[in-house]
């Protein structure tokens, strides 16, 4: 059982009986949680929520009437709680709207389970409820609020804005809360950034093709997944690809590998941090955002003492505040911004934004 903890009350939402009942079956069969209701529509889900008070919910996203879009919505305006999106990852339509979704308020995103017969059901499975009960405890608000003024929540050791005499690259990372922050620091910056951009999201390896498809669409550069033996452009943003490492040389060739997985990530933010340790640490700068666990704090911590500009997440803007505060606590971290700044922070530093 939960160690003294009472079961997570989850609440399943999709329209398709038979998936319903599959999931039912998946949650129901994992002592840590209690299946508190099961329904076919975002209208039922709604109705249902402040009686049923779920800790988290599964939430489909293709629904007949409202869609789980707009459901995520409207449950983050009126009842606040943890959402799990359980998609199909291979339909564009889908993935857009779960990117969409966790931009609304949603916090990750799982991929919809095939039938036991299928070789990935207790893969599937499996991460379905680990997400489920990581989220259940996920502090979770009103509408976040992420345009944060410039207030005492901003840490800074003081630095000339623009001072890199050359930039080579740009790293990014995150994993809870991820893809709206990225999309977020990604925004601010034009598409003739004078750097490469390199990208870890932890993400299911399915939707990470969609994941870079969704930031293209929102971002002024390019956005496309990272190869291997392929040269990093300025002004281009490189994902890393799914359950694969993304790596670096000095003269800016990527490499991707299978190699294990670091603090159980592939990709990882550590990886990719480290190699820019070794390849360019004072030709760069790196930011990490939202997300759970510690993952991109060592590396982070390896950048700074090498010279590079390191910005982490400030704690009032981190969805989940677990790998920003590993790297403060490693004083691995020169700015410390909410995220509404990270991105115009970045700009300056580039030598394209105002000092």
């Amino acid at each position: 059982m939960n160690q003294g903890r009472a079961p997570v009350r989850v609440m399943i939402v999709e329209d398709s009986l038979v998936v319903r009942q599959l999931l039912t079956h998946i949650i129901g069969r994992d002592p840590r949680f209690v299946v508190a209701a099961a329904v076919a529509s975002a209208e039922d889900a709604l109705a249902e929520i402040p009686r049923v008070r779920p800790d988290v919910i599964s939430m489909d996203i293709r629904l007949p009437g409202m869609d789980g879009l707009e459901a995520t919505a409207r449950i983050m305006a009126d009842n606040p709680t943890p959402i799990v999106v359980i998609a199909d990852a291979v339909e564009d339509a889908s993935l857009r709207i779960s990117m969409n979704a966790l931009r609304a308020g949603a916090l990750t995103v799982v991929e919809k389970p095939a039938g036991p017969s299928n070789a990935s059901y207790e893969r599937l499975a499996e991460t379905i409820c680990t997400q489920l009960f990581i989220m259940s405890s996920v502090p979770v608000i009103r509408r976040r609020s992420i345009g944060a003024p410039r207030d005492e929540r901003t840490e800074t050791r003081p630095v000339v804005p623009g001072a890199f005499e050359r930039l080579d690259f740009l790293a990014l990372a995150a994993s809870t809360g991820g893809p709206p922050a990225l999309a977020k620091v990604l925004g601010a910056l034009p598409s003739n950034f004078p750097a490469p951009v390199l990208l870890v999201q932890h993400m299911g390896a399915a939707f990470m093709e969609g994941f870079a498809k969704w930031l293209d669409g929102l971002c002024a550069m390019p956005v496309v997944l990272a190869q291997d033996g392929v040269l990093a452009e300025p002004s281009c943003v490189y994902v890393a690809p799914g359950d694969s490492h993304l790596a670096i040389r000095s003269s800016g060739v990527m490499r991707i590998t299978q190699a294990p997985p670091v603090g159980g990530q592939r990709p990882s933010a550590n990886v990719l941090f480290g190699a820019l340790a070794e390849a360019a640490p004072t030709r760069t700068v790196a930011a990490l955002l939202t997300g759970m666990g510690e993952d991109g704090a060592q590396g982070m911590s390896r950048l700074s003492q090498g010279g590079a500009h390191t910005i982490a997440e400030h704690a009032s803007t981190a969805v989940v505040n677990g790998m920003p505060a590993a790297a403060v606590r490693l004083r691995a971290a020169r700015d410390i911004l909410p995220l509404d700044l990270i991105g115009p922070r970045i700009l300056q530093l580039s030598g394209k934004g105002r000092p």
